[in-house]
């Protein structure tokens, strides 16, 4: 009886359907950031700033954020797309990984926008192709997806700081964070909201929980996540800073393929981790 029993059990997990996640966007380029910029460019250009982007966040105003940058970027072979950054020193400036590259796109320059609260138009703007990707960043699975780039000597002043970076053992599961980007703040829709900076305060959650959603080949012990509700971040925030007490404590990585309204977790480079390997490139 124990051998049937035994021989029964694992027949049965053999046939069980094996785990299904959630999908994340890989191609960030194609998929969002390239569209994204002409979105943006578009909003711009038509001088129609009436609006929100971040969902259910609120708009910054200008040097409540000195530490955040725009990012745009040139591609090779043609077009522009968009991330976001974080200013850690006065010419090192932190970004992810696949804001750079991924399997379908290669940035050839970029241009970080700071003290602005327009991509496109205003601010302090410094053009680089010096980006420096953590070695062990994984095109498929978005791990290590965090990338250090090299600027000219900025000047700091009310509107332009650099951020500390976290350090220690702290996972901050139960903690609030403010996540800061210009992207949208809606899944879907034209051009019908503001293109400008926004910020939400976001609800860190244990690694053990995101990977019930995404699976552990993406979340990982270097991962930290937020949990959805009707607040989240959404495409076009790539690259961009979660915060927790003027400390930067994650680099915004990953969303849901099926879109920011889903309710669903967001995924960030966990800079704690990476603080060492950051510390190597300034």
């Amino acid at each position: 009886m124990k051998l049937f029993l035994v021989v029964l059990g694992v027949t049965a997990a053999l046939a069980a359907p094996p785990l299904q996640y959630e999908p994340i966007v890989t191609d960030y380029h194609g998929q969002i950031g390239m569209p994204e910029a002409a979105r943006i460019k578009a909003y711009e250009e038509a001088m129609d700033f009436d609006g929100s982007r971040i969902v259910g966040g609120s708009q910054a105003s200008l040097g409540q954020f000195p530490f955040f940058g725009g990012l745009l970027i040139n591609m090779r072979g043609g077009g522009q797309s968009v991330c976001g950054s974080t200013l850690i020193s006065s010419n090192r400036v932190l970004t992810a990984a696949h804001c750079w590259r991924t399997r379908q796109f290669q940035g050839q320059s970029l241009t970080v926008v700071l003290a602005s609260m327009r991509l496109f138009s205003g601010g302090t703007r410094i053009t680089s192709n010096r980006v420096q990707m953590h070695g062990s960043y994984n095109m498929d699975t978005l791990i290590n997806d965090i990338a250090v780039i090299t600027i000219q000597n900025v000047g700091f002043n009310n509107n332009i700081r650099s951020i500390n970076l976290a350090s220690g053992s702290n996972q901050f599961a139960g903690s609030t964070a403010t996540a800061v980007g210009f992207g949208r703040t809606a899944s879907s829709g034209g051009i019908t909201t503001n293109q400008v900076l926004r910020h939400v305060n976001l609800p860190v959650m244990t690694n053990q929980d995101c990977a019930r959603v995404y699976g552990t080949r993406t979340v990982i012990a270097s991962t930290i996540c937020t949990a959805g509700s009707n607040r989240n971040i959404c495409s076009g925030d790539s690259g961009g800073s979660l915060v927790l007490n003027n400390v930067l404590i994650g680099v915004t990585s990953f969303g849901a393929a099926a879109g920011c309204e889903r309710g669903l977790p967001s995924g960030f480079a966990r800079v704690s981790s990476f603080n060492s390997w950051i510390r190597s490139q300034m």
